[in-house]
């Protein structure tokens, strides 16, 4: 294929972890080495940002700043929840992507990455696809992101080891303090922590484990239906033994008829899905009712997705490593590629990149395996262990101002614009 000469634009999408941004300095990073690659830019705000034309200069940014990125949580670029849903919405569908193709015209965008989760993947996935039905010249690739892990044909996702390490720790740290105040009257502490589909990041908490009787006690994923005996049960022995008992659960967790047990069905979220705002209010309700033990609850929210403080060495290199092998990719003139991390060895644990097709991976959740669950469901086992232990290994140690850590952000030197105003329109949230 000739070589393709034209400007770069890269986006993120949903949301943020705290190797989001590593991945973008991959790509910011590498294009920087291509002849091909004359300006680069950055979509503010992802897809959303692009169909308002509100794009900065990349160029224009500190050389400090893209190394910084590194270790900077969140989303440097901005994000959105925006889907171009040709299914549900097809007229506003077609307005946006028209939209796109004559903001990617306006601004000679010939290579465009996209970073972010399975919806996001599709949306790249879209535009490869419309821009070879308008014959309009662009390499398109997804760079991946999710703390959920749950992108499949990828060993792991960028994102997933960092939160992980943060998570275990902290289940270590309660469970400290909860066992150093346990009584004969018993107590437990129930830590919720993200996952609505998939328990990968509950069942990293299992590191945490060293020894039989060390937390957590119990992990409640959302892949194994909820059962209220059993766990009712379980508590009870832990707490008899132990004096207290730590349990983790996913937001997501499921009753045997698959209804999310935290689910508030009077609200909504950008997805069109009620919002999960008790899945450990509801287990504490359970085990004070029931048992009459004194429970408290944990809700680990953005702290665990955002906690740069404390990331994984490893998933920051794995996740800069990504934005540097789609850039090579479609330099080199393929398109249409989500770029992915491969596992060659677990002991010692040894990884590469890879590429795979864009249609494999939209939409599609990858869930825990069975075989890595123990019989009862209650705790991940030894598979899930080495598949996930090397994934934390490592610490940033970030450059600190005034004893906190000293993070980066962007100019945003904008981009003139060149068309005029979008108009009204409403899309669908993307993950």
């Amino acid at each position: 294929m000739s070589e393709l000469v034209g400007n770069l634009l890269v986006a993120q999408s949903g949301g943020p972890t705290c190797a989001i941004n590593a991945s973008i300095a991959g790509v910011i990073t590498e294009a920087g080495r291509h002849e091909c690659i004359e300006e680069i830019y950055g979509g503010l705000n992802g897809i959303l940002g692009i169909l308002n034309e509100d794009l900065i200069d990349i160029n224009e940014e500190k050389r400090k700043t893209i190394e910084g990125l590194k270790y900077t949580p969140a989303a440097a670029l901005g994000t959105c929840r925006y889907k171009i849903d040709f299914k549900k919405k097809p007229e506003n569908a077609a307005r946006d992507m028209n939209r796109l193709f004559e903001v990617f015209a306006a601004h000679n965008i010939r290579y465009f990455f996209y970073a972010g989760g399975n919806d996001s993947q599709d949306t790249a996935h879209k535009i490869h696809e419309e821009a070879q039905k308008r014959g309009y010249e662009m390499r398109v690739m997804g760079v991946p992101k999710t703390i959920d892990n749950d992108l499949p044909h990828t060993d792991h996702c960028p994102g997933y080891g960092s939160v992980i390490k943060y998570n275990a720790t902290t289940v270590m740290e309660v469970a400290m303090d909860v066992g150093s105040m346990a009584t004969d009257g018993g107590a437990c502490c129930i830590i919720e922590v993200m996952g609505r589909s998939a328990g990968w990041i509950a069942a990293g908490t299992i590191l945490a484990k060293r020894t039989e009787d060390d937390a957590p006690h119990i992990i409640l994923l959302p892949e194994i239906p909820f059962d209220e005996s059993a766990f009712l049960a379980r508590v009870k022995e832990v707490v008899g033994r132990l004096k207290y008992c730590v349990v983790v659960v996913g937001e997501g967790l499921k009753n045997a008829a698959g209804e999310e047990i935290g689910a508030d069905k009077t609200r909504v979220d950008a997805f069109g899905h009620p919002v999960l705002s008790g899945a450990a209010d509801r287990l504490a309700e359970i085990v004070q009712g029931k048992l009459n033990t004194k429970t408290r609850t944990v809700k680990l929210g953005y702290a665990q997705r955002a906690a740069a403080h404390y990331a994984s060495k490893t998933d920051i290199e794995e996740s800069f490593a990504t934005g540097v092998t789609a850039v090579r990719a479609a330099s080199g003139g393929q398109s249409g590629f989500m770029a992915t991390i491969v596992r060659t060895s677990s002991h010692p644990y040894q990884w590469t990149t890879g590429l795979r097709p864009l249609g494999d991976i939209a939409n599609v959740e990858h869930f825990i395996p069975r075989d890595w669950i123990s019989a009862d469901g209650f705790l991940p086992n030894e598979k899930f262990v080495e598949y996930a232990r090397p994934l934390v290994e490592g610490e940033l140690n970030p450059p600190t101002e005034g004893g906190l850590p000293k993070y980066v952000g962007f100019e945003k030197v904008r981009v003139e614009k060149k068309l005029t105003p979008r108009g009204n329109g409403t899309g669908a949230a993307v993950k």
